[in-house]
């Protein structure tokens, strides 16, 4: 636990990384497998990637999946839905990761930067090998919009 102002100085800089969550019309989620030889090789997670200097969270999530994705996003299509940290037990720069619900895109997606991508309902979701917060993202996500996979716990 942090205890005054010194406590709070020592604490390294956090990493805002953004994802979404994009739905088809079967209630399918994309999901994106990572690339071998990348942290997190072969685990699925929400496509998106690092917020950088100067651009909000939402323009940075629009510039992911356009490079990562080949979609189209305005801003105003994406709606916060949950955040998951691993501040407290992060060995290094903590993360926080945003999911927002992409409402509305262009384009056909695509991995264009390696891995592989694939539409998947929320329990098929639940048995993928993932990153520990994606799996925290995956289980607010589910519990905020009822997709909860049958015998799935919930955060």
């Amino acid at each position: 636990m942090l205890k005054g102002p010194a406590s709070l100085e020592r604490n390294p800089t956090w990493l805002c990384v953004v994802a979404g969550l994009l739905v088809d019309r079967g209630g399918r989620w994309l999901m994106h497998r990572r690339p071998s030889g990348k942290a997190h090789g072969g685990q699925w997670e929400f496509p998106g990637g690092k917020v950088e200097e100067g651009e909000v969270p939402e323009a940075a999530l629009a510039r992911e999946l356009a490079e990562e994705l080949g979609v189209g996003i305005e801003p105003d299509n994406l709606e916060p839905l949950v955040f998951a940290s691993d501040g407290p037990i992060s060995t290094g720069k903590p993360i926080t990761l945003l999911l927002y619900r992409v409402t509305r895109w262009s384009g056909t997606p695509q991995a264009l930067e390696g891995g592989a991508i694939d539409w998947m309902l929320p329990d098929e979701i639940a048995r993928l090998d993932k990153p520990p917060l994606d799996i925290a993202l995956f289980a607010k996500a589910s519990a905020l919009l009822g997709a909860a996979p049958d015998g799935a716990e919930l955060c």
